[in-house]
């Protein structure tokens, strides 16, 4: 069965804790702290794979985990850090969110790899906590938590151009005619269940990719046939191919059907209908005489006075196929050659546990000091490297009183705020 969806369970490595200790040496009076600081817990990394092309893999592992990083030990030896866990999926895969369904990361185009949660950073030791007023630390700083995500995956196949059309109108036909794919034909319904792709190859000019989207019926777009399970495929495509049965060989009107395939993409996501589509008017080896010119003139009669072309062809025998792969290839070189891409929605870095404590005072050398699990997590979760990074550092600080507290303390502009690692000069 072919996979195209899938929900996991994803989880980066805890940081290990930092170790409490203390030095036992000759000549050192009182000793001193020498706890070492825990290991950085592993990163879980998400990587196209060019061989891959369905995800049927996370069909039966669902969950998957980087590593911890190892707790400090005494002597001031820092932990080992956590192995990161990179995970391979075909090139189109979007991970979505699953509770919001919003986009984390499109794997797709120059997309290879990203890291999607960032493992826990390791807990200072105590060596860390020595002041002129503390001199005997006992505490040390645990190991970030790690953080776990569900997500659902979907792929979503990287073409140039979807063919669409009712089961039985010579799609697969088609595709095996102008390109290297080779899809199972028979002359039943639902003959195509799986995508597919194939490569149209042009005398003379670049060629493009078509998707065969299998299965669309009336009713698609809300579940009936095959076609819901796929119409996000074509969610990529710039331009599609609506091939329509010209001889009515079911006894369908060909018009109609055009109709109800529209309705069905507009249904499934507006955007789909809007995308530029061309005609294929196809099996007109199927029709004798005259007919054949009254068909074609009332299916162009409908639709080319709204700018969509249609061809009179045979997939059977390749009359007109030619010239309507170069009308395509005309389309696509005037269209807009930005990839389509889902923009990032869902941003892991920022999530951050809401009621967890913490505190802020002044310190006897003027150092003004912000810490508490509620901080510590923020802090693990940002990137502040990043200008989205900080200015949600600093939302985070403004939404939740943080700087007003550090101003009933006294704080001026230059003063110096600790939270755990990072040190920053105040200003307003």
């Amino acid at each position: 069965m072919f996979a195209d969806r899938a929900e996991i369970v994803i989880k980066s490595g805890k940081g290990g804790d930092g170790h409490v200790s203390f030095r036992r040496e000759i000549y050192v009076p009182a000793g001193g702290p020498d706890g070492g600081d825990g290991g950085k817990g592993g990163d879980l990394i998400f990587e196209v794979d060019e061989g891959l092309n369905t995800l049927s893999e996370f069909r039966y592992n669902r969950k998957y985990a980087a590593q911890n990083g190892e707790d400090g030990g005494k002597k001031r030896c820092t932990g080992k850090d956590g192995a990161d866990l990179i995970i391979k999926v075909p090139p189109g895969t979007i991970i979505r969110e699953k509770e919001t369904g919003k986009v984390i990361a499109d794997m797709s185009h120059e997309n290879r790899r990203e890291v999607i949660l960032r493992g826990g950073r390791g807990g200072k030791g105590n060596q860390h906590y020595a002041t002129a007023t503390m001199q005997v630390p006992k505490y040390a700083q645990p190991g970030q938590k790690a953080k776990e995500l569900s997500v659902i995956l979907e792929l979503k196949v990287i073409a140039d151009v979807g063919l669409v059309g009712f089961p039985n109108v010579g799609k697969s036909t088609f595709l095996s005619r102008v390109t290297n794919a080779r899809p199972k034909i028979g002359n039943y319904h639902f003959t195509t269940t799986t995508p597919n792709l194939g490569v149209v190859d042009l005398d003379g000019a670049d060629g493009f990719v078509i998707a065969d989207i299998p299965g669309l019926i009336e009713g698609a777009s809300e579940g009936l046939g095959l076609g819901h399970e796929f119409l996000r495929h074509i969610e990529r495509t710039k331009v599609i191919i609506h091939l329509v049965d010209a001889a009515s060989t079911e006894g369908r009107d060909p018009i109609e059907d055009i109709e109800l395939i529209n309705s069905e993409l507009t249904s499934y996501n507006p955007e789909l209908a809007k995308r530029p589509q061309v005609i294929a008017a196809n099996k007109v080896d199927a029709i004798y005489g005259e007919e054949v010119d009254e068909v074609i003139h009332k299916i162009r009669e409908a639709y080319e006075p709204k700018g969509i072309s249609v061809f009179a062809i045979s997939a059977v025998s390749g009359q007109g196929v030619k010239e309507l792969l170069y009308h395509v290839k005309g389309m696509l070189d005037n269209l807009d050659q930005t990839p389509i891409i889902f923009e990032k929605e869902f941003f892991p870095d920022e999530i951050v546990t809401s009621n967890l404590p913490y505190e802020v005072w002044k310190e006897e050398d003027g150092l003004y000091v912000v810490e508490g699990p509620r901080i510590e997590r923020m802090l693990g979760y940002t990137n502040l490297d990043s200008e989205k990074g900080f200015e949600f550092f600093q939302r985070f600080l403004k939404e939740n009183n943080i700087l007003d507290e550090l101003e009933a303390l006294g704080i001026e502009e230059g003063d110096t705020v600790r939270m755990y690692g990072h040190e920053f000069d105040y200003y307003k």
